[in-house]
């Protein structure tokens, strides 16, 4: 990802794919959706995202609670 990538339109809500260490912008923004608060994530913050399900995370806890979720019944 590059800087012009994450530019976008401010207030924006961007598109996202996440990847293994990495995220590419397919629609630009200037942030992307927790999905378990969601709280808005600023790009240049968005630390934390399931590969997996394709959804970013605010924090390490709210990581947490999606995989203890997607993981109850295991």
């Amino acid at each position: 990802m590059n800087r012009h990538e994450m530019a976008g339109r401010p207030g924006a809500e961007a598109k996202v794919r996440y990847l293994d260490g990495d995220f590419q912008v397919l629609s630009p923004g200037t942030f992307v959706r927790c999905a378990v608060t969601g709280r808005p994530i600023p790009l240049s913050e968005l630390r934390y995202w399931s590969v997996d399900d394709q959804e970013a995370y605010v924090d390490a806890e709210a990581a947490n609670q999606a995989f203890n979720a997607r993981h109850k019944h295991d």
